[in-house]
């Protein structure tokens, strides 16, 4: 089994996701305690997706996040570096433009975008700092960033408890629904180590967004964070 560390090179990454693919959205619903549909649901409010739109949507997996801007009209297009996860995303949903591409090298000219958005996928990426430049270069002047991520809980006693439970309730369940129990272990231990929602944001302003703000899901377990590109 495939468990990527938290060096997070990319061949290990990818591996790992190729590992998780067939199962990859069961095991979310049944980890997040079904609060993954919620969360999904909030950040296609906030990408506000239009008809006609572009909508470019990084580390999409099988493309479960990108439906909803398709049925808006947008076109969508899903991108993610797993080949493994695109090609379970092809065979659910042949009509969608499944690309493979690295986030910090999107195959995409200058200002293609209306919108860029990513959920729980910024952490994975080992330099997401020139991910955060390269979605500025691919989003059009007066496009957004909307992003999805795991996040610090905002009271302190659910925060014990919340991480209390990502490393010892989380791989024993994960062990009893996913195809590759290991890689949720790197994915436990990667939610801890990341930005908080402050550092997060000022990280989006030094890549060039501006208008940066966030809001909390699920007292600050995830969050949702938004910028534009000005123009």
């Amino acid at each position: 089994m495939t468990r990527a560390s938290l060096d997070k090179q990319p061949h290990e990454v990818a591996s790992m996701f190729d590992g998780v693919a067939e199962r990859y959205d069961l095991t979310n619903d049944v980890l997040s305690l079904g609060q993954a549909r919620l969360w999904r649901k909030e950040v296609a409010k906030a990408v506000d997706a239009r008809p006609a739109q572009k909508v470019l949507d990084l580390a999409a997996g099988t493309a479960t996040s990108s439906l909803p801007y398709a049925r808006t009209g947008a076109y969508v297009v899903p991108c993610d570096f797993s080949l493994g996860m695109l090609r379970v995303g092809k065979q659910r949903h042949a009509w969608l433009p499944f690309t493979a591409g690295d986030a910090t090298r999107l195959p995409f000219k200058d200002g293609t975008f209306d919108a860029v958005t990513i959920s729980f996928g910024l952490r994975n990426v080992q330099d997401f700092d020139t991910a955060l430049r390269e979605m500025h270069r691919v989003t059009r002047p007066g496009g957004r960033i909307v992003i999805c991520e795991f996040s610090h809980p905002t009271w302190t006693p659910f925060r014990t408890v919340y991480t209390e439970y990502l490393m010892r309730a989380l791989p024993p369940v994960a062990r009893a629904v996913s195809s590759n129990p290991e890689a949720y272990v790197y994915l436990a231990e990667s939610i801890r180590a990341w930005p908080d929602q402050p550092a997060l944001a000022e990280r989006l302003r030094g890549a060039g967004w501006s208008k940066v703000a966030w809001r909390n899901l699920t007292g600050g377990v995830v969050a949702l964070h938004r910028g534009f590109k000005d123009g």
